[in-house]
């Protein structure tokens, strides 16, 4: 908030920097060493720092540093003190991780903990390692940690863009904003090349790989310029706040940043000067932004002068500046307070005509430049000259907008002409109290009546006002009376300090109507999104989100409004009843692009209503139509601005909603789940037994003596298979029920990948008939951890679809690379059903059938169960037609795999 204008601090501003200061003081200092990709030399600046901070007699502590294997940031650990890491057990194995408990209990002054983007291992206490930097903070531990610019939450988007790899561990930008000390460790892409080459960054595998993909010129320049930037804003905001701070009045304008600040009239040629401000800003690469500072008097414009100041702001708006309407009395004040708001050193102005010059402006007064150069001498002055013949830029709103001028003379002479007739009502009841009062008295009703003047119909009446009292006055009331001689010289004084008076009281009132004015615009758009936002926020259906908003915005701009919220197939539907001229068309093209279209825009701009996107932070919720009232008020920045938040206000309620919907029906799906998975459970437990015990009754008969005929041998073998494959069905349907439930453990051990193929071909053998299996095994296949039981009824499944919808031969071939275990089942049948082309990964759902109507007997689950026990495994398995010449199905399956252990055979 800035301060007031006489100079002395805001106390509420004061209030807020004393609390600020106060939970500073409690919080720890937090120190980011921060760096364009891994392998500039972070991790080894902050342990250099640490050795010097040491020497100097600090207490240190290494939370956790990450090495990489390297053996130079190894070497500058010796003689720090480390706090020991905690083991937490995870999928079979001992990862470690901060203990941050430890580390509460130990409170060192200071405590390095690398790797800010890391995810903590499952029964950490915070999921994220940078929400144990923020417990640390709050504790009053400085920290000292190490960031890349891919991990930062905003920049997510854009590096993956960028470098085409998407990161999953980011860090939201607030930490990197309430960092007290950010060291920038940059280095040159070509020096970070040499490192990694030399294997300083990675091991020599990992190294050729990132070399390769992420690790390429373009990327780490692209990555540094990024980090750069991002450390210039940062730097910014604190010369910002250190201006704020240190400032006794109004904070002093410091050329660091190079920001320009136009001011733009109402003058022609103002368009010209956007043009070289815009050509000035490109070759100083600095961010501008464009001023139109509206006084009482440019507010009586006609519309067609205001509409050509629009075009100009827009103009600014589409050229890359930030555009704003500034409101006040004086036109150097206002610009000079948004320079130092926003700390731009340069002002760019245009050069008016000298007619302009002579005319436009009080001949008193001197030139707008001059203003400023007389109240700030420090800033850079720029005047841009007028061209010999300027291009006027079209009407911003076309043809859709009425001209107000041919009713503003009418209602211009209907307010002065009140201000004369209250003028001589004024002298008429003062006339009766002549005998009464003096004459000092009566000269108050007169002034009383300017006052009144000015404030009910402005300044222009108000000084006509002043100068009809005086004369009514010295006609009607000063001797000699009807007639303007005066017979005393000291009346000369008293008409002159009356009109002073006057004219000063209504300057004054008319000026302080007029900021009246508009502050009530400012708190009504304020009390809009207030009450907006209240009432959205107890919404619980889309169809009262659309009421709210369209009520919102019908209050704030009048007119019509239709709010059209996208159905769960991302389709925009007309309104009923449709209003005259809106188009679908161009509110689904809004939808679509993401973009404002139709009045005021240049997209279809012919159409009479504005289409508005949505825009939630995770996608367009729908488009907002309005057909205002006034259409200028969607030029008008300050308007504009309110549209944009009310539609996103709009917009995230809708995606709250949505989303209550989604958690909803997940709610139910789970509790669904969990029932169908208990039942299934059940009977399956039920059903097993007697199945099995009917197989064994199936086979004691076919075994009886003396021996059955060939009839009843042939049922008694048909009620075998029948029973084992309702066996196997219920089997499926018990794993489909442990594995949802998450009640499986892996019981992973070193194991031969030939023994779990040839134990399941055995298995799978009654499927399999005569089928012949071809197996093709790399030589010397290394073991491979998993639970060989699971995979083994992966394998068995597999065999089991390939019989059941493949052709012979079925083969299986294997594998590994240095990071995983890959098989592959492979048959020679028609392939995956044409109805699944591009939709290959739909065959893993549960009850998914390779033909919706088939005569191969099944359910739908084997495929389910393989694909639930290779990602129990953090595995993947994934089915695609064999290419051609070939054809048939091929399903493979991918495991990852560690260096089996060496054995110690001894001597």
């Amino acid at each position: 908030m800035p301060p007031p204008h006489d100079g002395r601090p805001d106390p509420d501003h004061l209030l807020n920097q004393l609390r600020d200061d106060q939970a500073r003081a409690k919080r720890g200092r937090l120190r980011l060493y921060f760096g364009a990709s891994a392998g500039v030399g972070k991790t080894c600046a902050m342990l250099s720092a640490a050795q010097r901070e040491l020497a100097a007699g600090r207490e240190l502590l290494l939370g956790v540093i990450e090495t990489h294997g390297r053996p130079d940031t190894a070497a500058l650990q010796a003689g720090l003190p480390q706090l020991p890491l905690k083991a937490l057990p995870y999928r079979g194995r001992t990862l470690h991780e901060l203990d941050l408990d430890a580390a509460l209990a130990r409170q060192p002054e200071v405590l390095l903990v690398d790797e800010l983007a890391h995810s903590n291992v499952e029964g950490s206490r915070h999921p994220k390692r940078w929400q144990d930097v923020v417990e640390l903070l709050e504790a009053g531990i400085e920290v000292w940690t190490a960031l890349n610019v891919q991990h930062l939450e905003s920049l997510n988007g854009t590096v993956g863009a960028i470098t085409g790899v998407r990161v999953h561990e980011t860090v939201p930008d607030t930490l990197l904003d309430r960092a007290d000390e950010i060291i920038l460790i940059d280095v040159s892409p070509d020096e970070l090349l040499a490192r990694l080459k030399a294997g300083k960054v990675y091991r020599p595998q990992q190294a050729e790989r990132a070399a390769q993909h992420f690790f390429r010129k373009g990327n780490l320049v692209a990555l540094r310029e990024i980090a750069l930037r991002r450390t210039a804003e940062r730097v910014e905001d604190d010369v910002h706040l250190y201006r704020v701070a240190q400032a006794q009045g109004p904070a002093p304008v410091w050329n660091t940043s190079g920001a320009l600040l136009v001011g733009v009239g109402e003058h022609e040629g103002a368009e010209h000067t956007v043009r070289a401000a815009a050509r000035l800003a490109g070759q100083l690469n600095a961010r501008w932004r464009v001023a139109y500072v509206e006084t009482p008097r440019l507010q009586r414009l006609p519309s067609s002068k205001r509409d050509r100041i629009l075009a100009v702001l827009q103009l600014a708006e589409e050229m890359g500046a930030v555009p704003s309407v500034l409101t006040g009395d004086d036109i150097a004040t206002e610009l000079l307070r948004l320079a130092r708001q926003h700390n731009c050193a340069t002002l760019v102005l245009g050069r008016a005509r000298p007619s302009a010059v002579f005319f436009g402006r009080r001949w008193w007064r001197p030139r707008l430049a001059q203003q400023l150069a007389h109240a700030a001498p420090a800033l850079d002055l720029v005047e841009v000259g007028q061209p010999p013949a300027s291009r006027r830029l079209p009407p911003a709103l076309g043809p859709t907008l009425e001209d107000e001028a041919p009713h503003r003379p009418r209602k211009r002479w209907l307010r002065y002409g009140i201000a004369t007739a209250v003028s001589v009502l004024t002298a008429v009841l003062a006339t009766p109290l002549l005998g009464w009062f003096d004459l000092a008295n009566i000269v108050m009703l007169f002034l009383l009546g300017v006052v009144i003047v000015a404030v009910k119909l402005g300044r222009g009446p108000a000084a006509l006002s002043a100068v009809l009292n005086v004369a009514a006055f010295d006609y009607f009331f000063v001797p000699p009376r009807f007639s303007f001689a005066v017979s005393d010289v000291q009346y000369l004084l008293t008409f002159a300090v009356m009109l002073a008076v006057g004219l000063l009281t209504g300057q004054l009132t008319a000026g302080l109507r007029f900021q009246a004015r508009i502050m009530a615009g400012r708190e009504r758009r304020a009390r809009s999104l207030f009450e907006l936002t209240r009432d959205l926020s107890s919404a619980l259906q889309s169809q009262q989100v659309a009421e709210m908003g369209e009520a919102a915005v019908r209050a704030s701009f009048g007119g019509e409004v239709r709010i059209l919220l996208s159905d769960a197939e991302d389709r925009l539907h007309a309104p009923v009843p449709t209003p005259p001229d809106f188009d679908l068309t161009v509110a689904d093209w809004a939808f679509r692009n993401g973009q404002a279209a139709g009045l005021a825009t240049h997209t279809l701009s012919a159409n009479p209503w504005h289409y508005l996107p949505l825009k939630a932070p995770m996608r367009v919720r729908g488009v907002l139509a309005l057909r205002p009232a006034q259409a200028r008020g969607l030029l008008i920045p300050e308007q504009v601005q309110q549209l944009d938040t009310l539609a996103r206000q709009i917009a995230i309620a809708q995606e709250r909603v949505h989303y209550v919907e989604v958690a909803q029906q997940a709610v139910v799906q789970m509790e669904s789940e969990s029932l169908r998975a208990a039942l299934l459970a059940a009977i399956s437990h039920d059903v097993r037994t007697p199945l099995t015990a009917l197989i064994g009754l199936a086979d004691a008969l076919r075994n009886t003596r003396p021996a059955l005929s060939p009839e009843q041998d042939r049922l008694a073998q048909a009620m075998t298979e029948e029973a084992r494959q309702l066996h196997t069905l219920v089997s499926n349907l018990l794993d489909m029920a442990r594995l949802q439930s998450g009640a499986v453990n892996l019981r992973s051990d070193w194991q031969s990948v030939e023994e779990v193929v040839g134990g399941a071909i055995r298995q799978a053998r009654p499927a399999l008939g005569m089928r012949p299996v071809l197996v093709r095994l790399e030589p010397a296949l290394p073991l491979v951890e998993f639970d060989a039981t699971l995979i083994e009824r992966v394998l068995v499944n597999l065999l089991e679809n390939a019989a059941k919808y493949g052709q012979p031969p079925i083969e299986i071939d294997s594998g590994v690379t240095e990071a995983e275990w890959w098989l592959r089942v492979r048959d020679q049948g028609p392939g995956l059903p044409a109805a699944l082309r591009g939709r290959e990964h739909e065959l893993f759902d549960t009850f998914t059938r390779g033909e919706r109507e088939s005569a191969t007997p099944g359910m739908g689950l084997g495929l389910a169960i393989a694909r639930a026990i290779v990602e129990a495994h953090r595995g993947q398995i994934s089915a695609q037609n064999v290419p051609p010449p070939a054809q048939g199905a091929e399903f493979t399956l991918r495991l990852p795999r560690r260096a089996p252990p060496t054995l110690d055979l001894g001597e």
